[in-house]
């Protein structure tokens, strides 16, 4: 039985393998069901960015080239 999409409360934050010990220059991000979050690492509660998971997807490919 599938109980299909779940809602999800609060976003489960993440900061990049690649961040380092420096804190910095952080951003973190946070896969949600229709798009990705980012925002300052440094300021949780500040306005956060919201892109589609195609447009991240792009960046990330482009990012490591």
């Amino acid at each position: 039985m599938s109980a299909g999409p779940q809602p999800v409360s609060e976003p489960a934050w993440f900061k990049s393998s690649y961040s380092g010990g420096n804190t910095t220059e952080c951003v973190e991000a946070a896969f949600m069901p229709t798009c990705v979050l980012v925002r300052d690492s440094k300021a949780p509660d500040s306005p956060r960015i919201s892109v589609s998971a195609e447009a991240w997807s792009r960046f990330v490919n482009a990012a490591l080239r």
